[in-house]
Order: structure tokens, then C-alpha cells, then sequence
């Protein structure tokens, strides 16, 4: 009941979306090439890069590098003078960690570690799967992790970027700041509200939005840093290095808080396939960079030259009449930062269904044009209970950035894992090459990481539970199908020994098409058994269909189907699906008339296996796990609904299975 994935590379069973309402199976292995090259002209791609992947790590400005020197002058020490080697300091770690971790490792490595044209966590894990061969579990974990990770800074995003732009609103009156809670619990309802309708209507405008905030924070950046020009002595690395050697745990707090400023660098990756590597790498070096340099800057000139500016230089930057319009700005921003993060979580879980680490989710398309627009409500609603917890709970931008870095920091050790494992067995680089370039990356974000675990009791803890508790779930429910499939193929009759079975004793034949759903061809589908077990017929025409998830985002449709015929009576049919598809069976069967093969939905029955589950702790895991596992199984998407089968053309078949 198992197959070998190419994309987790793992026996991960078909039925991986649901095994108590699922066919047989649907993951199998497959070795095709496909390509996903963005259509559009490289101008929209250029802007629409700008609106959707730079928006977490757009409006860091607002909170970073505040955090960062609060945590370098220590509680408490906010007012009065501020040493000048401190700013300096602060401000050469963050623009050296923006030009090493971003400009470097990002920009100009990982973008080109894709897999035909796709980028993300998961599609890192993919890739290192398959140069592995062997040892790939350790990879899947990698990979979990840094999925899980997501998830938690999908859920803290929208918390401090919508809380931190709309505290602003306390600088334009005090008479705010009561509301300022329950203003950012509304704004942060309504938006994850309207999701189930899509953002195809204004996602057209995130781009030039995050253009004009672009522009007016490098300006107001720029305006100051007139205020002390030395404040670009902060390019020397040393001022750095000397901050860190002689502020002790001081230096290792402020340090965790400089990893606010690079927050949002999964997205550059995640996103690739959407826009492709040059829009992004121009995009970031031609408009993104620079302004969060200015605007970094400009907050350091204004702290040197007048200190009490420390408690908000971001928002001290505007002038007085400019402020509230800087409020609405900055809330806009924010918003679209947290839509960009959001979709990546509903993409990453997406293909998370198809590698086998969750089970089928219900998805909806928002967008008959852009097949990428999509909604998972129980995504969109688990993660807006998280993030209702986390404003309600810290209640400032200041208490959640505690909780910020180390879902970022953890996210980009796994990275730097995967991308050696990458770099050293798909691009064939040598040992010593692949350590000069990925080692260096990795020391970096270990002390970052170690920095940020500082701030656990904090609120550190919240992305280590939130992360932890999703990765409980992921590996849950691969080690579940798989103790499910390896049960079930002990039952399996094999298929030649039924076909023997059937010319010797030939049951009962009605007219039509019956297609059962299987995950190996060498063994008679469960469905199959019991529909001659209980109905005692067979059909005419007999369909044993794998749907495979190949370890590729897209599969060609030259290579959508193979077709095997083993008489006049059952044929085998493979149809396979990368793991940025959505498996559609009908329209795949439709498209088998290309190879000679045609199916007649209105006479074609689909038999699918319906499986009650019994725990029983004895198979793997314990009792307690075996319950998860089954929760999960029972809650997830049916196989009609994934598999968009006609309802009606349906029949499914229960069996019971103790695992």
C-alpha cells in the first residue's frame, strides 16, 4: 500500500491524504523533468516581486532595529545618553547580516538551488532527497522542521508587523493608545476573514503599494542621515565584531534582535517559481536593499544626534504631518506582508499534502487565472487563532520580537543544511568548495540562533511549541501511513494470482467501466476484493489507476499518463502529479484520448477503499499516538473531494484496520 516517493523519498503510502477515506494510495516515484517559466513581462514580474515577496522583511524597519539597540542598552537604560559605539555597533550587524544571510546567501546562491523553476523549504528537501539516495531520513526530518518553523513565523508576522505599525498611532495622539489592541485584533480578524475570497481584485495593487513604502522610508531614512554622516562608519564590520566582544550577554540579546532585520528571507525563496530568479535579484538589488539600507541609517543618525528618539525611530523619522498618512502606510504594508506570508503557508501545506506529511486538506481556488492563488480554511484558521493568542497575549510589537528570531534563525540552519547536501550531490561541487561556501553561512546562523535561544522564557518558547507541535503532527502521520500501508499490504492478494483466480471461475460481468485506485500494480486493490465479495460482479473494462506524486513541481502533459493493457478485460494507468499540482483525476482521464485511451464518464465507476481505523499501540507507535493519527485520518479531506471525482460516479467500499 506503499510506493517510493521521488519527492519525499520515502514509502509513503498514496492514501497519504486520508487513510480512512482514501484509495489505495497515490505517491509514487517518477523521474520526469518540467519546466515553470512566469509568463508575464520581466516590469510586472519586477513589481509583483516587490509587493509579495519583500513584505515581512520590508517592514522590519519598523520594529528591529529598536529591539536590537533596547536589547544592546539593556531594560530600562532607553533614556539618556546612548554611547555612539553601541549605535554603530547595532547598525553594522544589521546591515552585514542584510548583506551576508540576504544578498549573499539568498540572493545569490539559493535562488539558483531550485527545482525546475520552484523554490521553498520543502522543494529544498525534495531535491536533497533524491542526490541522497541513502540517509534520506534524516532530510525529511530537515525538512519538517523547517516547515514547522514556517508555520510559526506565519503566525507571529501578522501579530508584530500589524501591532507595530498601528502603535504608531500613538505618536500622532496618546488619546490611542487604549485602542491600539483592540484596533490591530479587528484589522487582523477582517483580514484573515476575506481570504476565502481571494486577493486576485487587489493583488494588483501590493506591488505599487510596496513601491511607495519603499520609497518614502528610504527618503525619510535619507533625510536624516544628515543628521551625523558618521553614522556610515557603520559599513566597517568591525564596529560589529567590537559591539559583540565587549557587551557580553548584552551583545548576544542584541544580536538575537538584529535577526528581526532579516526576517521574510524564506519568502525570496519560497516564491521563485512565481516570479523567477531575475525579477527577484533585481528587484532586491535595485529597490529593496537600498531603501532599508537609508532607512536603517537614517534611524541611527537621528538616535546619535538626539537620544530620546530611541523609544520609536522608525516612526520619529516623519515629519509631524506626515505621520498619520505614515500610520496608514506602514498598516498597508503590513498587511500585505502578512498576505505574503499566509499564502506561502497555504502553499507550503499544499505541498506538504503531496509529499506526505499532512493529510488531504481541503483547497479551494480563489482565482480562475492564477492557479497559485489558493485557500486552505483550515490553515487560514488555525493560524488566526495563533495569531489572535499572540496579540492578546504580548499585547506590544516589543514583547513578540522576543518570540520572533529564533523561527527565523532555525529556519535558516535547516536551509543551509539542505542547500549543502544540494550544492555538494546535485551541483557536484567538492567537499572542500561546498564547506567554503555553506559552513561560513551556517557559524553565522548558529550564533544567531544561539542568540535568540537567550529569549525562551521570554516568549522564545511560542515558535519552539507552535513548530514542535506541527512537526509532532508531520512525522505523526508519516510514521502512521506508513505502519498503515506495510499492515496493509500483508492482506494484499496478488493481482496475477486473481486474474488466474478469474479465468478459471469467471464472476458475474455488467456492463461500464470500473476504475479502482491503487498504489501498486502488483497487488489487487482492496476495493476490487470487496465489491466481488459483496456484489459478486466485475465489470466490463477493469481500470487499476495509480496517481503518482513525482518529485517535480510540474509534470508535462506529454507525460501526464502511461497506459498498460493486460487483456481484453483490466488495463493499468499511472497518472502523475508534481507537488505545486492539484491532483484532478477526471480532467487527467479526459486527456487520455491523446494515447488512444477513451473514458466515458457517465459509464465509468470509481471504487474507492474507506478504512475505519482501530488503534491499538502495538504496531509502531504508542496508544496515545495511534488516537492522533486516526483524529487526523477522520478530519481529513475525502478522496472525491481531493481527487475531484464525480460524486455521483463514487462508490466506496469500508474495511477495518487496526493499526
Amino acid at each position: 500500500m506503499a510506493n517510493e516517493t521521488a519527492a519525499a523519498g520515502s514509502m509513503v503510502p498514496a492514501d497519504a491524504g486520508n487513510p480512512a477515506k482514501a484509495p489505495e494510495a497515490i505517491n509514487g516515484g517518477g523521474t520526469e523533468t518540467s519546466g515553470h517559466v512566469p509568463q508575464a513581462s520581466f516590469a510586472a514580474l519586477f513589481v509583483g516581486s516587490i509587493g509579495v515577496v519583500y513584505g515581512d522583511i520590508g517592514t522590519s524597519p519598523l520594529y528591529a532595529f529598536r529591539e536590537a539597540l533596547g536589547g544592546a542598552l539593556g531594560h530600562g537604560r532607553m533614556a539618556g545618553a546612548i554611547p555612539r559605539e553601541t549605535v554603530l555597533g547595532v547598525l553594522s550587524l544589521i546591515l552585514w547580516a542584510l548583506i551576508i544571510l540576504v544578498t549573499v546567501k539568498y540572493v545569490l546562491i539559493l535562488l539558483r538551488a531550485d527545482n525546475e523553476g520552484e523554490g521553498g523549504t520543502l522543494t529544498l528537501m525534495a531535491l536533497a532527497q533524491k542526490a541522497l539516495g541513502r540517509g534520506r531520513t534524516f532530510i525529511v526530518v530537515m525538512g519538517v522542521i523547517g516547515a514547522a518553523l514556517f508555520y510559526g513565523d506565519a503566525a507571529i508576522t501578522p501579530a508584530i508587523s500589524v501591532l507595530s505599525a498601528l502603535e504608531g498611532l500613538k505618536l500622532v495622539t496618546p488619546v490611542f493608545d487604549p485602542y491600539i489592541l483592540p484596533i490591530t485584533t479587528v484589522v487582523i480578524v477582517l483580514f484573515f476573514a476575506v481570504q476565502s475570497h481571494g486577493t486576485a481584485h487587489v493583488a494588483r495593487f501590493f506591488g505599487p503599494i510596496m513601491m511607495t513604502w519603499f520609497i518614502c522610508i528610504g527618503l525619510a531614512g535619507l533625510i536624516h542621515i544628515r543628521d551625523d554622516l558618521g553614522v556610515f562608519w557603520a559599513f566597517n564590520p568591525v564596529h560589529g565584531v567590537h559591539f559583540l566582544l565587549t557587551h557580553g550577554t548584552l551583545g548576544l540579546v542584541a544580536l538575537g534582535a538584529v535577526f528581526l532585520a532579516v526576517s521574510g528571507c524564506e519568502a525570496l525563496f519560497a516564491d521563485l517559481g512565481h516570479f523567477g530568479r531575475r525579477p527577484i535579484q533585481n528587484a532586491w538589488l535595485g529597490v529593496v536593499f537600498p531603501s532599508l539600507t537609508l532607512n536603517y541609517l537614517g534611524q541611527g543618525a537621528m538616535v546619535l544626534a538626539d537620544p530620546t528618539t530611541v523609544e520609536n525611530p522608525f516612526f520619529l523619522l516623519v515629519p509631524s504631518w506626515g505621520l498619520l498618512p505614515m500610520v496608514i502606510l506602514a498598516t498597508l504594508a503590513t498587511i500585505i506582508a502578512s498576505q505574503a506570508v499566509l499564502t506561502g503557508a497555504f502553499s507550503l501545506s499544499r505541498q506538504a499534502i503531496q509529499l506526505g506529511l499532512l493529510p488531504r486538506l481541503k483547497v479551494m481556488y480563489t482565482s480562475e487565472e492564477h492557479a497559485g492563488q489558493i485557500y486552505l480554511p483550515f490553515i487560514n484558521w488555525m493560524l488566526l487563532v495563533a495569531v489572535l493568542i499572540l496579540v492578546l497575549s504580548f499585547k506590544t510589537s516589543s514583547h513578540l520580537a522576543s518570540a520572533y528570531g529564533i523561527a527565523v534563525s532555525g529556519t535558516m540552519v535547516v536551509t543551509s543544511i539542505m542547500a549543502f547536501v544540494v550544492i555538494r550531490h546535485v551541483w557536484k561541487w567538492s567537499l572542500l568548495a561546498t564547506a567554503s561556501l555553506i559552513v561560513p553561512f551556517l557559524v553565522i546562523e548558529w550564533v544567531f540562533l544561539g542568540a535568540n535561544l537567550l529569549k525562551v522564557l521570554e516568549g522564545g518558547w511560542v515558535p519552539l511549541m507552535f513548530g514542535g507541535s506541527i512537526m509532532f503532527l508531520m512525522l505523526t502521520w508519516r510514521m502512521g501511513t506508513r505502519i498503515l500501508a506495510d499492515k496493509t499490504r500483508r492482506i494484499e492478494v496478488p493481482l496475477a494470482d486473481l486474474m488466474k483466480s478469474f479465468e478459471k471461475r469467471p464472476p458475474h460481468r455488467v456492463p461500464g467501466t470500473a476504475v479502482f485506485l491503487t498504489s501498486e500494480h502488483a497487488y489487487a486493490p482492496a476495493s476490487l476484493l470487496h465489491n466481488l465479495k459483496h456484489n459478486k460482479v466485475l465489470h466490463e473494462h477493469n481500470v487499476f489507476l495509480a496517481v503518482k506524486s513525482v518529485g517535480l513541481p510540474r509534470v508535462p502533459d506529454a507525460q501526464r499518463v502511461s497506459y498498460e493493457k493486460l487483456n481484453d478485460s483490466f488495463s493499468k494507468l499511472v497518472i502523475k502529479f508534481g507537488y505545486m499540482e492539484t491532483p484532478h483525476v477526471p480532467k487527467a482521464l479526459i486527456a487520455c484520448k491523446k494515447i488512444g485511451v477513451k473514458f466515458d464518464m457517465m459509464s465509468t465507476s470509481f471504487f474507492l477503499s474507506r478504512r475505519h481505523l482501530k488503534a491499538s499501540g502495538k504496531l509502531g507507535m504508542p496508544l496515545w499516538q495511534d488516537y492522533v493519527f486516526i483524529g487526523m485520518a477522520v478530519n481529513a479531506n475525502s478522496a472525491t473531494d481531493y481527487f475531484h471525482l464525480p460524486t455521483g460516479r463514487v462508490v466506496e467500499v469500508g474495511t477495518q484496520v487496526t493499526i
